[in-house]
């Protein structure tokens, strides 16, 4: 299985030996949400605000063919600075990119993934993809939906994206199976 490719970085894995609360943060965010040097800026800022709050972040990324559970600043910085020459990594893309020994972004789908790998059951976010507009004809699903569906990672997010068809994604997460829970809103 893949286990044999994931390192869990030594603060990572101290705090869940020791059960203390450990937070998955995405790397997408990093690699392809904002230019450099914003975008490292904000990772190492909502990896601090993990800690402020009795958490141990977890930042979650592939990095030459690894599943990481755990960035360095280092390399947060190295993603930072890559961007988007980064790809952007789901579930189909992992083996491949293990495979050729490569870099991928986690998307939330593959940072779930490597989450429950690395023992981590909690993953913070911005938001989660769903069903595309128009889905009815084109079949646009996001994998996320799927993944939330089949792996034990409680995803606490701001909800699906606003470009989203809303009403169609909840449907297909009660569909799934998979409960809802909004928190002062």
């Amino acid at each position: 299985m893949l286990n044999e490719y994931l390192d869990i970085s030594p603060e990572v894995q101290e705090a869940l030996q020791a059960g203390k609360p450990v937070v998955a943060l995405e790397s997408t965010i990093i690699s392809h949400g904002m230019p450099y040097p914003q975008n490292v800026e904000t990772a190492l800022r909502v990896e601090q605000t993990v800690r402020e709050n009795g958490a141990v972040p977890a930042t979650i990324a592939i990095i030459g063919g690894r599943l990481k559970a755990g960035l360095t600043p280092d390399e947060i910085e190295y993603f930072g600075k890559k961007g988007t020459k980064i790809a952007k990594a789901s579930r189909r893309d992992i083996a491949v990119l293990v495979s050729k020994g490569e870099d991928g972004a986690t998307t939330v789908t593959t940072t779930m993934m490597i989450a429950y790998m690395a023992g981590i059951r909690i993953f913070a976010t911005g938001g989660i993809g769903g069903v595309h507009r128009g889905a009815e004809t084109t079949m646009d699903i996001s994998a996320d939906l799927q993944e939330l569906a089949n792996t034990p990672v409680m995803v606490v997010c701001a909800g699906a994206k606003a470009i989203l068809d809303l009403k169609l994604t909840l449907e297909y997460l009660e569909t799934q199976g998979v409960p809802g829970i909004g928190y002062g809103t």
